[in-house]
């Protein structure tokens, strides 16, 4: 069974923490400051009565008779004396005694011994200026205690505060870092002139980040040189099965070498999608137009619907490059109907099969990976890694999701991939031509007003030529 988690902030886990000890700190000191200041009274007590007890045995003493009534309140054989006087007293001893009582205010008692088996004693409580001196003392260390817990609370809010506020930083950070953005340093997230933990975290961090980005760029580097060192044994490879005798066997034969010949050119264009070198040669065309023509060379059987069509400006190899990558893998993984559904600067493309894994919508696309367990299991996972990546150079956002509602069972609703291209596409130096598109889009419709046909449209509702922005 499942414990629940209580999630609470570093800050008020300080302010707790320091609350805590404050407040043990000032009950035990003002218990001892309250039992030192009550003995040492209680002591001087003792003293002045004992003093008094002195002055009264005197006067007894000089009066010559035994029969005068002591002076200051003494008693002379009080039979309401406690029983350790007594025994002190028995032994010829002044003695003094501090008897606690109901009330909670103490009596204080002496004794003295005046001959004949006789004892002189003084009985008084402790009470009146003691009493309110002990009041106002106690009253003084509560009010200290409450003080320092509560300053106490206020400071560990500041420390936990900035200590948060680091963490939170350094957080915030390293999910940049996952989601891809590498330049990200989580230390010049954290900031700050004083260094301690959290600064350490953040160097481990950016230590492992640097580590794994090594690595994954040595793996890219491996890949893309065996890639390349088999291109021309394959090539090679596939020119001689040419030569071969026809039949069933050097059938197999082509079929296996194209195959791998298609792999080796997929892992190369892979590995320059991931080098980032890759530039989009725009072109200003009619989205809605491109797709239907593009779709009904690539799968007469898919059904194109143009919701509301728009001009882009985009690179149309790479779009096609999308288009049948998403095509082939909902051929290859889903099932049919597909069904493609063009609508302003979005492109849905949806099969009827098992739906993508849950691993590539948690994760996104990557390659080597077929997600057996929930599709078909065909293939190297390749195509979505290069159309994910040809739409990055595109500038545009493609999605993956099922049709199904959230948690329910594969193969519900089938596949949904999306293709957000963005209003201003990357030039061939990655920025977004915001101004220059509309000039070019302000001359091209003030060409047409003047020269009429000599725009040389091709029919399809595209711009005339290839235009860079």
């Amino acid at each position: 069974m499942k414990r629940p988690a209580l999630r609470t902030g570093v800050r008020w886990k300080i302010s707790i923490a320091i609350a805590a000890v404050g407040a043990l700190t000032a009950v035990a000191l003002s218990f001892v400051v309250h039992n030192a200041a009550r003995v040492s009274m209680l002591e001087n007590a003792r003293e002045v009565q004992l003093e008094r007890l002195t002055y009264a045995q005197l006067l007894y003493e000089a009066t010559k008779t035994k029969k005068a009534d002591p002076r200051f309140g003494a008693k002379l054989n009080d039979p309401t004396m406690p029983h350790s006087l007594r025994v002190e007293t028995a032994k010829n001893r002044r003695a003094t005694h501090v008897e606690e009582t109901a009330k909670g205010v103490p009596d204080v008692w002496a004794a003295v011994p005046v001959g004949h088996g006789d004892v002189l004693s003084l009985h008084t409580r402790f009470a009146g200026r003691s009493s309110t001196i002990m009041a106002d003392l106690d009253r003084a260390l509560i009010i200290g205690s409450v003080s320092v817990v509560f300053g106490g609370c206020a400071l560990g809010v500041l420390i936990g505060g900035q200590l948060s506020r680091r963490l939170r930083k350094a957080a915030a950070a390293a999910g940049r870092v996952a989601q891809g953005n590498t330049d990200v340093r989580v230390r010049d997230a954290v900031g700050g002139v004083v260094r301690d933990e959290t600064d350490e975290l953040a160097g481990a961090v950016d230590a492992l980040t640097d580590a794994l980005n090594a690595r994954i760029e040595a793996e890219r580097r491996v890949t893309a040189d065996i890639a390349h060192e088999l291109r021309t044994p394959v090539t090679g490879l596939l020119t001689a099965a040419e030569l071969l005798p026809p039949g069933r066997p050097t059938e197999l034969v082509r079929d296996r070498a194209q195959a791998m010949r298609t792999l080796v050119e997929d892992v190369l264009e892979v590995a320059r999608l991931d080098s980032a070198s890759e530039r989009a040669e725009l072109q200003e065309l009619a989205l809605g137009e491109f797709v239907s023509r593009r779709i009904g060379l690539l799968n007469p059987d898919v059904t194109v619907r143009v919701v509301h069509e728009s001009y882009v400006s985009t690179d149309p190899r790479r779009l096609e490059r999308i288009l049948g990558n998403l095509l082939g893998n909902a051929a290859k993984h889903g099932a049919t109907p597909v069904e493609v559904t063009v609508e302003g600067r979005v492109v849905r493309i949806r099969d009827h099969g098992p739906g993508f894994p849950a691993d590539l919508l948690r994760e996104g696309p990557s390659r080597f990976r077929t997600g057996s367990s929930d599709r078909s299991g065909r293939g190297h996972g390749l195509g979505l890694t290069i159309a994910a990546g040809q739409a990055r150079v595109l500038g545009a956002r493609l999605t993956f999701r099922n049709a199904g509602p959230e948690g329910a069972a594969q193969g519900s609703g089938g596949a949904i991939a999306v293709l957000w291209l963005p209003e201003h596409a990357p030039t061939n130096t990655g920025s977004f031509p915001v101004l220059a598109v509309a000039e070019q889009r302000a001359a091209k419709d003030a060409g047409d007003d003047s020269a009429g046909d000599g725009g040389g449209s091709d029919g399809a509702g595209a711009a005339p030529g290839r235009k860079r922005a």
